[in-house]
């Protein structure tokens, strides 16, 4: 490896640093409860990918599920503006499962 190799190699490494140091930064201004929110919306939408799948995975659909369970129920109103929408899709998904689950035998 060059001088010039190595000088390259730091750059690279430093405007990586630098990148995740912004990405933390603007983390931080963000609302807790929307990462959150967001948080939960992925599990919702890893359930719903799980129960669309040849045949349903049911069982991975269950724990994503059960997750956002934990999430939306465990922490409700702290949840802020998005609580009663997450709910809701809670509810959603959760008959999505058993009409799945049933129509599956």
């Amino acid at each position: 490896m060059t001088d010039n190799d190595a000088e390259l190699d730091e750059s690279v490494l430093d405007e990586a640093q630098q990148a995740m140091y912004d990405a933390r930064n603007r983390l931080a201004d963000v609302p807790a409860e929307v990462v959150v929110s967001n948080h939960v919306m992925g599990l919702y939408e890893l359930a719903a990918i799980h129960l669309s799948a040849e045949p349903p995975a049911l069982h991975e659909a269950a724990l994503a599920i059960d997750a956002v369970g934990c999430l939306v129920e465990g922490l409700g109103e702290r949840l802020g503006a998005d609580a009663e929408t997450l709910a809701n899709a809670l509810s959603n998904i959760r008959l999505a499962f058993v009409q799945i689950k049933s129509a599956s035998g």
